[in-house]
């Protein structure tokens, strides 16, 4: 194998590896952010648990997190809460979620 082809083999790796930690940071964040939005909605226990699961879920629909955001700003109003600090929170959770990931 040439040099070329190693580095080319450690440029995939290393994305592979960046993409799984970005889906694995972006999960557990979805999960930390639903369930914050549970305890907004008053949701605890296995209640909760289920919901964080639902928003979770909702994350596989698209890339990013903008879907998992919309879904839970969308719960919030029907329960007639607050949505102005859910993008912020979006961004707490995965800074948190990233050093979770890391430190496992």
């Amino acid at each position: 194998m040439s040099h070329l082809e190693n580095r080319e083999t450690a440029f995939e790796n290393k994305y592979a590896h960046d993409q799984d930690m970005l889906f694995r940071i972006e999960s557990r964040a979805s999960r930390l952010l639903g369930l914050w939005a549970a305890q907004e909605m008053g949701l605890t226990g296995e209640e909760a648990d289920n919901y964080a699961g639902t928003v979770v879920s909702s994350n596989l629909k698209e890339a990013g997190t903008g879907d998992v955001i919309a879904k839970v700003t969308g719960d919030l109003v029907a329960k007639g809460k607050a949505t102005d600090t859910v993008s912020s929170m979006m961004v707490k959770f995965m800074k948190e979620a990233e050093i979770q990931i890391k430190a496992a």
